[in-house]
């Protein structure tokens, strides 16, 4: 105890060269030692500098786990001034100087080559040829260096929200997240301004470190003063040192925002190798240094002096929490694991029960749900028509049937998901804003929720309570798959390739069973033509339904979690790496197919003539069902399209429209299913000609208007016992007995 008390007190008066010589001893001496390591694997800090040194990376990253259990009150002292130690771990670095073992394959640099060229020209001037390099000295450290130091906090640090970071983390190192919704375009930015004298030819220096900065006028060279003339400067842009600069803003994530407030927003600075991460839309986790930005002349008088200050954070570690498919990396064990997973017959089932276990029932919405997270194929035709194959769903239901947790499942599921309310989002706030770039005065473009969506999900809750202006903007992201924009003399086309989840209410607050079910969505047809797939969910009463969704709430309180299912859910993580191998399958349809399909359509256009309260059929219907057919041979990582697959799509759609035939009538009763399925064996045994039909294609038909094999075998009971068919023993018949 009393050496640690010695120990605390000397840090506390450290000088600058006492921390310096603890920084460099850090360096020198740690070894990381990891179990089942060989020695001569193990891990230490000057692997980072030897490979800087040989020009193979350019970013040091001191990890504050590994200085925590080299020196603790140095790793406190970091986070709470990172800057400082920012400075002292580079000149700790200077001062170690790892020499190259390894030619520089792609040559020296410009500021390299200027260098050595004045290097050259001082020496032939003192004819000092003792000593090359010795010159070096005269240079500033920062125009020297060709590293950039960046810190990670340690692993059990707690990411904060933007609302958490306040006065008292200025100059600490912090860790928040959040989701870009802007990112400008990657600029240098001056670090090292080199001057050149027109009187005696020195170099003058000065070194800049923040976005603002005065050129100097005159030379202060000793040669200048001693015969007391003033050069004047000009600045050598070859001698320069500039550095990538990029500036993010972030905003919370909705989560993590309280009700009835507005999402906070954070201005990122990226420097060096932290460029060009992220882009709009992307859910980061940035580890940085909380700093102010300090303002002078106009722009601090403008401001109140400094009473007022905006804040930045200089960002050390850019982290993306949900990589896009494209760029999500699967290791070979993970794959063959999901490639074995893939010829599980029940796949199919298995993935859609995974999208949010804790919600009871609803697996036809949850199939439909994976299909739109899977995608269909995209086409581009040779005269450059693109044809999407993202699928859009709509789910429209009375209140307290679980839409909005499903779109919000949805949304942390997918790579790229972004949620949002109809009444919150206004058209530009869907597709994109122009406003002015505060360091280059240009006009810029901020995507909206659509734009940055692009590649993967946008979930619109309360679909219905959009204005008819506000609704009509995505129209063309449905279909086209971009937003156009012609605003302040821009005029552009911006890519949103989206699948769009819609969530919204009846008219009437709860569903009108007197009304038509066009009544009651309240929807336009070019609206609802875009969708692939429309379902209705009704709360309707009915007792086995209902114990079984109260027995399922009682145990989500009871025991905080879902109950156990048939099979155990999948984690999210393994859904994403699924869904990602699985998009990168492309199916065909086969010519055998193309009758059946073609016929399939001619049918359902019969249906819609004769239901004219379903939702309109026509050419979009049948590229539903092939974006739907696609999406079911992506999952079982099959590269051909097969029969089963159409149907399972065309029963999907059977499923959503029978929930608006079946709206305008009270709570079906049981026989009802009974009857209709009759009334299709009657319609077969016309169409044959013939008093007996195919049991399995029977079977099929059913099952592709909707009902459940239960529903079928009830049928064939209840007419079977009264003499009105007859299933024979192979149960590969169907036979009519005459009255």
């Amino acid at each position: 105890m009393a050496a640690a008390a010695a120990a605390g007190s000397s840090y506390k008066v450290a000088t600058y060269g006492d921390d310096t010589a603890r920084c460099k001893k850090f360096i020198e001496e740690f070894v990381r030692t990891d179990e089942g390591i060989d020695f001569e694997d193990q891990y230490t800090y000057k692997d980072q500098l030897l490979a800087v040194a040989n020009r193979q990376s350019a970013v040091i990253k001191v990890d504050i786990d590994d200085v925590q259990e080299f020196d603790e009150d140095l790793a406190s002292a970091i986070q709470l001034n990172t800057r400082r130690f920012s400075e002292l771990f580079a000149k700790a670095i200077d001062e170690i100087a790892m020499q190259p073992t390894e030619d520089n394959a792609d040559g020296d640099s410009i500021l390299d080559v200027f260098i050595n060229h004045r290097e050259i020209l001082h020496q032939t001037a003192t004819a000092d040829q003792s000593q090359p390099g010795a010159d070096r000295a005269r240079y500033p450290s920062a125009l020297m260096r060709r590293y950039q130091i960046v810190f990670q906090l340690p692993s059990q640090n707690k990411v904060q929200s933007i609302r958490q970071i306040d006065a008292s983390h200025i100059g600490k190192l912090v860790q928040i997240e959040g989701i870009v919704i802007r990112a400008t375009p990657v600029k240098p930015q001056i670090t090292v301004a080199t001057y050149a004298c027109d009187q005696c030819g020195s170099d003058n220096f000065q070194e800049i470190s923040g976005p603002q900065f005065m050129p100097k006028m005159t030379c202060d060279s000793e040669e200048c003063t001693v015969n007391q003339r003033k050069g004047r400067l000009h600045m050598q842009t070859r001698g320069s040192k500039f550095e990538k600069f990029q500036e993010l803003k972030i905003q919370e994530l909705a989560k993590s925002v309280p009700t009835g407030s507005i999402p906070r927003s954070m201005t990122i600075y990226a420097k060096g190798e932290v460029t060009r991460i992220a882009t709009p839309g992307d859910q980061v986790t940035v580890t940085g240094v909380f700093l102010p930005i300090v303002k002078t002349g106009f722009a601090a008088l403008r401001g109140g002096g400094m009473l007022i200050s905006d804040t930045f954070l200089e960002a050390q570690v850019i982290d993306k929490q949900k990589k896009t498919y494209v760029e999500q990396v699967i290791s070979d064990e993970v794959r063959e694991e999901l490639e074995e997973f893939s010829r599980d017959p029940e796949v199919y089932d298995k993935l859609s029960m995974s999208i949010s276990p804790a919600i009871f029932g609803h697996e036809d919405v949850k199939k439909a749900l994976l299909l739109l997270l899977v995608g269909g194929v995209d086409r581009k035709l040779k005269d450059g028509m693109a044809i999407r194959g993202c699928i859009n769903v709509c789910l429209m239901g009375d209140p307290g049937v679980a839409k909005s947790q499903m779109l919000k499942a949805v949304s942390e599921l997918a790579p790229r998901g972004i949620y949002t309310t109809g009444r919150g989002s206004s058209g530009v706030g869907l597709t994109a804003a122009v406003s002015k770039d505060k360091f280059t005065g240009e006009l810029i473009l901020e995507g909206g929720a659509l734009v940055l969506a692009d590649m993967g999900v946008c979930c619109i809750d309360e679909f219905d309570k959009m204005d008819e202006s506000d609704r009509t903007s995505i129209h063309e992201v449905m279909e086209q798959q971009t937003v156009s924009i012609a605003k302040a003399g821009i005029t552009t086309s911006l890519n949103a390739r989206a699948s769009i989840l819609a969530a919204a209410n009846p008219l009437y607050g709860r569903y009108n069973p007197k009304k038509t079910a066009a009544q009651n969505i309240n929807l336009p047809t070019a609206l609802l033509s875009r969708f692939d797939l429309l379902f209705l969910m009704l709360d309707r009463p009915d007792m086995d339904s209902d114990l079984r969704l109260a027995h399922h709430i009682t145990y989500v309180h009871t025991h905080n979690d879902f109950p156990p299912l048939e099979h155990d859910p999948i984690s999210k993580e393994t859904v994403r790496n699924y869904v990602a191998l699985a998009r990168s399958v492309d199916p065909y349809v086969s010519e055998a197919l193309m009758d059946f399909v073609v016929g399939t359509y001619v049918k359902l256009r019969e249906d819609s003539d004769s239901n004219p309260d379903i939702q309109y059929t026509g050419a979009r219907t049948l590229l539903a069902v092939l974006r739907c057919a696609t999406s079911l041979a992506r999952i079982r990582f099959d590269e051909e399209v097969t029969q089963g697959d159409i149907e399972e799509a065309l029963r999907l759609m059977h499923t959503s429209k029978a929930t608006l035939i079946d709206s305008r009538t009270l709570p079906s009763r049981a026989a009802e299913p009974v009857n209709d399925i009759y009334n299709i064996l009657r319609t077969m045994k016309v169409e044959a000609g013939s008093d007996s039909i195919n049991y399995a294609e029977a079977e099929r038909r059913a099952e592709l208007k909707g009902y459940q094999p239960d529903d079928f075998e009830a049928c064939l009971e209840t007419y079977e016992s009264n003499n009105v068919i007859f299933v024979n023993d192979q149960r590969t018949k169907i036979v009519f007995v005459d009255a």
